[in-house]
């Protein structure tokens, strides 16, 4: 869809849960798919009658999926959708799906849409391998050698701290905002404070990413319900605006990266900003995939926040803090509150409840706006969303 078709503000998101399990042992990530949903409609006030729509991927072991995950999982919680999209990009999924409920609903192939995401990242009890082994095409060239989701992103941050001379340090305070963030939300993973050297001293995993670098390891789920403006109006607590949208894709293997010190969020990015007539100075809050520190600083670089080779100092400057000029992951993120395999979908929940003015975490004061982006793979795809409030 052209970016200038994208039909900016004529849906909202009026109802979001995210499951308060991070560890949930012999829990099957259905059941918690079924705890969402129903959290999501009641929190909307509309029930699973109403709805005509679904969208999710669960294609990762620890997601319980297959092939037709979607239809599993429509099934075991009991909707008869008209619509369905099952759009797998990795952690930026949920916002793809976002973006595709909006256009669905402008197009009246349905009116209300779920959007669920569940995974028991953390206890799934059978081996599993990495996510990205494939063993034909680009993998040939990386399955052997034993590259891992984490070895893929030290392999970007040594490029870019090497093409920047941006220091570990400064990336770790990523990680020690993230944890002041979370200490104020209930359901956080981890709340005790870190400092940057309690990063700088926690264990090596892929140089130069340590331990505190990475995010945690969860079970949980999520859910979000998307409807027309119109339709809005009528549901308990409404909810922000669906006003800007873009997605990209770029690679599958790191030997197939053009370029390792940026992503492709330049281009999500720029699709979101454009369809929502808004620049990066407009936005005064986000939500950012933190899957690792150097995540967040590659994206904030990709989407104009801040120029090449900036990210580094203006996050070492308070940058990302509660108080500076883009505060990020209110509710701790992925760093330290939820992460358990799709992070895209935590981090929507939190945008919508930043723009209701219901944080867990570090509520800011009246945002007008607040960006998500979501990153998929090794940094090989992403989706940005801009939502508006209605408050």
């Amino acid at each position: 869809m052209p970016i200038e078709k994208f039909p900016s503000g004529t849906s909202s998101i009026v109802g979001a849960f995210e499951s308060p399990r991070r560890k949930a042992p012999g829990i099957h990530p259905y059941q918690i798919h079924a705890e969402v949903i129903a959290g999501a409609l009641d929190d909307a006030g509309l029930t699973l009658d109403d709805v005509d729509g679904f969208a999710t991927a669960a294609t990762f072991p620890a997601e319980a999926g297959w092939q037709l995950s979607a239809v599993e999982i429509a099934e075991y919680v009991g909707i008869k959708p008209s619509w369905v999209c099952s759009t797998d990009i990795g952690g930026a999924a949920p916002l793809s799906h976002v973006g595709n409920a909006v256009a669905a609903i402008q197009a009246g192939l349905c009116e209300v849409v779920v959007i669920s995401y569940a995974s028991s990242g953390r206890s799934w009890p059978l081996p599993a391998t990495d996510f990205n082994t494939g063993q034909t095409g680009p993998g040939q060239f990386e399955v052997p050698y034993g590259m891992s989701t984490i070895s893929a992103y030290a392999l970007a941050a040594t490029r870019y701290m090497h093409a920047y001379g941006v220091r570990p340090e400064q990336l770790a305070q990523v990680a020690v905002q993230a944890r002041a963030n979370a200490s104020l939300n209930p359901h956080a993973m981890y709340r005790d404070p870190i400092t940057v050297d309690d990063v700088m001293s926690s264990a090596m995993i892929s140089t130069p990413l340590r331990k505190l670098d990475c995010c945690v390891v969860s079970d949980s789920g999520g859910a979000i319900v998307v409807t027309s403006r119109q339709r809005a109006q009528d549901t308990r607590n409404g909810g922000p605006t669906v006003l800007g949208f873009g997605e990209a894709i770029s690679h599958g293997q790191m030997n197939q990266m053009a370029d390792l010190t940026t992503t492709c969020a330049e281009h999500s990015g720029r699709r979101a900003f454009a369809s929502a007539g808004l620049r990066p100075e407009d936005i005064r809050v986000a939500q950012l995939y933190d899957s690792f520190t150097i995540t967040v600083a590659l994206t904030l670089e990709a989407l104009g926040f801040v120029g090449r080779g900036e990210a580094g100092a203006f996050i070492a400057e308070g940058g990302i803090s509660p108080t500076g000029r883009l505060p990020i992951n209110t509710d701790g993120g992925g760093l330290s509150s939820n992460h358990s395999g799709r992070r895209g979908m935590y981090a929507v929940i939190e945008a919508v409840r930043q723009l209701r003015g219901e944080s867990p975490g570090v509520q800011i004061d009246a945002p007008e706006f607040c960006l998500v982006n979501g990153t998929g793979g090794w940094l090989s795809a992403a989706a940005t969303l801009i939502l508006g409030s209605n408050r």
